[in-house]
């Protein structure tokens, strides 16, 4: 397999992909394309560039949000004026293909995320964070596996840019994943 990710084209195959959780593929059968054409979120997929036509083999979905200072852990919040919302990058959702589940795409595409999330928080915007909604307890457990934190009061999970940072060198991010 040659993998790529690229952003969600007309040209994607979508209608055969099947991650078993309905919400997500519902979501990238009906709704991804049209949150992309208004501007609400971008959908990265993943393909086999080898492939007759480009299969999607997994997902994922970034956009913009904040949440409020005191929602976040207090340690985190010392320095921060108590008026701000908390910057962050939205991973809406993260997916892989059923046939292709337990082959660690899910962390191919994981860690293709967070480096965008860095690249954006270093040269364009400011970025405190990338924060998840896990669907149910297995996603939990995967992106706890990664060092992200449980919000309790929210039910949403984060890692700082600053521990993204730690996981790409400087010359990562200049010469590509």
């Amino acid at each position: 397999m040659n993998l790529k990710i690229e952003v969600l084209t007309e040209d994607h195959e979508r209608k055969k992909f099947k991650c078993g959780k309905e919400l997500l593929d519902n979501y990238f059968h009906k709704q991804a394309g049209q949150d992309a054409r208004k501007d609400l979120s971008v959908c990265h997929v993943l393909t086999d560039i080898n492939a007759d036509k480009k299969r999607v083999l997994g997902f994922f979905t970034l956009t913009t949000s904040s949440i409020g200072w005191e929602d976040f852990p207090p340690e985190l919040t010392k320095k921060i004026p108590k008026s701000y919302n908390i910057p962050l990058a939205l991973l809406g959702r993260l997916a892989v293909d059923e046939s292709e589940q337990g082959k660690g795409l899910g962390e191919i595409l994981l860690f293709d995320a967070l480096k965008k999330c860095l690249e954006v928080s270093k040269n364009t915007m400011a970025l405190y964070a990338v924060i998840v909604d896990p669907l149910d307890q297995k996603a939990i457990e995967f992106y706890e596996s990664y060092g992200f934190i449980m919000i309790p009061s929210t039910g949403k999970m984060f890692l700082p840019i600053k521990t993204i940072q730690g996981l790409f060198p400087e010359q990562e991010l200049e010469e590509g994943f």
